[in-house]
């Protein structure tokens, strides 16, 4: 797999988990938990697309 088809792939599983967090946020009596969890891949997706950048 080469680099630009792996950051391709990146910012789609990033685009996905960003409306995940919106919807769950927005759900009452969503869990905390698992709303952190999401934010967290969220953060590692987009540390590791942006080591990719650089």
């Amino acid at each position: 797999m080469s680099v630009s088809s792996h950051l391709t792939e990146l910012k789609k599983k990033h685009q996905h988990l960003s409306l995940e967090v919106e919807e769950a946020q927005r759900a009452p009596g969503v869990d905390g938990l698992h709303l952190a969890t999401l934010k967290k891949q969220k953060l590692k997706l987009k540390e590791e697309i942006e080591r990719l950048s650089s």
